[in-house]
Parts: C-alpha cells; sequence; structure tokens
C-alpha cells in the first residue's frame, strides 16, 4: 500500500525515479543535496517505491516517548552527540550483525549551509567493507535516484574528488544552503 500511495505523491508532484534501483545487500547510502525537510520525505516515498527499508541516524534528543517509536519503526537509529561513543566502530559492528543493512546518511548533517561535509559516511563504509551508493534529489529536474556506486579505495582524496563530481550538478531545493565540498 506504501508503495502505490509513493508512486501517486510522487508522480502527482511530477518527479521521477532515476539510476540504478538494485541496492546491495550492505551500503551506505549518501543523500544530497540536504537543504529541506522535503528532501527526507521524498528520500522515504523512494525507498517505499523500490522496496528497500534502510536505517538512518537521528539525533537522540527526538527519541520522546511516542515519537520515539515512530521514529525506530521508520528505521532511525539514535545518535547521541553529547558523548564519545565512537559511532564508526558501533555502525562496522552493525554491518558486520546484520545480514543485509542500507544506511543512508546526509554527508551535510544539517539542512543549513556547511563549509565542508562530513566524512563519517566514508570512514564507516570503509570500516564495514561496504560500498557507498551517490543518492540525489535534484530539485530542478525533479530526479530522484542512485547517480553512482562507489567502491572506497586507499585513496581518500581521489575518493572525495569523485563524490564532489557527481554532487556539483545536482539542483538543492535551497542553493543558498548548498555547498558539495568534502575538503
Amino acid at each position: 500500500m506504501l508503495k502505490i500511495i509513493s508512486k501517486i505523491l510522487l508522480s502527482m508532484f511530477g518527479w521521477k525515479i532515476v539510476g540504478n534501483i538494485n541496492f546491495p545487500k550492505k551500503c551506505v547510502v549518501i543523500g544530497a543535496p540536504h537543504t529541506s525537510n522535503w528532501d527526507f520525505i521524498l528520500g522515504k516515498l523512494y525507498s517505499y517505491i523500490i522496496g528497500i527499508n534502510g536505517k538512518f541516524l537521528l539525533k537522540s534528543q527526538l527519541f520522546k516517548p511516542v515519537i520515539g517509536s515512530l521514529f525506530r519503526w521508520s528505521g532511525a537509529i539514535p545518535v547521541y552527540r553529547s558523548q564519545k561513543n565512537n559511532l564508526v566502530s558501533q555502525l562496522a559492528k552493525l554491518f558486520e550483525e546484520e545480514e543485509s543493512l542500507i544506511l543512508a546518511m546526509s554527508p551535510e548533517g544539517t539542512r543549513s549551509y556547511v563549509s565542508k561535509w562530513k566524512t563519517g559516511f566514508y570512514h564507516i563504509a570503509k570500516a564495514a567493507k561496504v560500498p557507498i551508493m551517490l543518492f540525489k534529489i535534484d530539485y530542478h529536474l525533479k530526479e530522484i535516484g542512485i547517480i553512482n556506486l562507489l567502491n572506497v579505495t586507499k585513496d581518500q582524496n581521489r575518493d572525495f574528488s569523485q563524490i564532489e563530481k557527481e554532487y556539483l550538478k545536482v539542483t538543492p531545493k535551497f542553493k543558498e544552503n548548498y555547498n558539495p565540498k568534502i575538503f
């Protein structure tokens, strides 16, 4: 039912799914640009349509009694920012333990302008030995989907340059809040 409703909504607003819809059993998906709350909603509609149930990180302060259960049901993993908790190692271990895990992350970490992306997504993928799927939401073209798959190499600078290049032409909802620079 969610798949049908999601298809109707995306179609009604003129969006089309592009790129590969075959995800590996385990991967980190980075979604960019992230400048609007609509990005999450569009991403969830996409996931319902293609039939994946990804996990995502969410600040722990949002896990209140009732809404927290809803977040967990939808795939949220709480992040306790006030503690040093070696999140990269914890998530790499989770990848090891799970038969299938698709972890979606916003490398910008916020909807506001940032001078450079956070690189945790890269370190998680490297530690877990899983590929990174590059996911876009392009508001100008009204396209949503995977633009490439990156297998992490030993050359972090080359990997980051390739990721940056892929996102240079993607149009966010709010251009003033977007910077595709990683380093």
